[in-house]
């Protein structure tokens, strides 16, 4: 669950490395904690640098540091349980930057990322990922 300065790793290849949670997209359910699937506006807080040849070049990054952007959440330390049982956590929170109308800022995606992604319309992040996660069955006996 990500609140309000949370900090998230970038894993697109946008430009940015670190960012902050400032608030959190979506209808007022879960008094203001966002989870895998949900959006955020956030700050960026560490960026790769901008070399000599990057910035003569067209191909120069997308953000920089302290630029306010929306991201998707794609992955988070709590466990998100499923409807049949199951619980899915990762070892870090990570989101993938995008513009106002809702696109991937970056054109790749560097690391995992959970199969709620496709179930929640975000399908398109979830076929350009390497590897998608689907679960962990977690028995609990009573």
């Amino acid at each position: 669950m990500i609140g309000l300065k949370g900090t998230l790793n970038v894993i697109d290849n946008s430009g940015a490395l670190l960012v902050e949670c400032v608030n959190v997209l979506k209808q007022k359910v879960n008094n203001g904690w966002g989870s895998v699937g949900d959006e955020i506006v956030c700050v960026v807080k560490r960026a790769r640098p901008l070399t000599a040849v990057q910035a003569a070049s067209a191909t120069a990054l997308k953000v920089r540091r302290g630029d306010v952007r929306r991201a998707l959440i794609v992955r988070t330390k709590k466990a998100v349980r499923r409807p049949d049982g199951r619980f899915v956590r990762f070892d870090d929170n990570a989101a993938v930057l995008l513009n106002n109308k809702r696109e991937m800022l970056g054109t790749r995606i560097g690391g995992i990322v959970s199969a709620d992604l496709r179930l929640k319309g975000w399908g398109k992040i979830v076929s350009l990922a390497p590897k998608v996660r689907i679960g962990i069955k977690l028995m609990l006996e009573n």
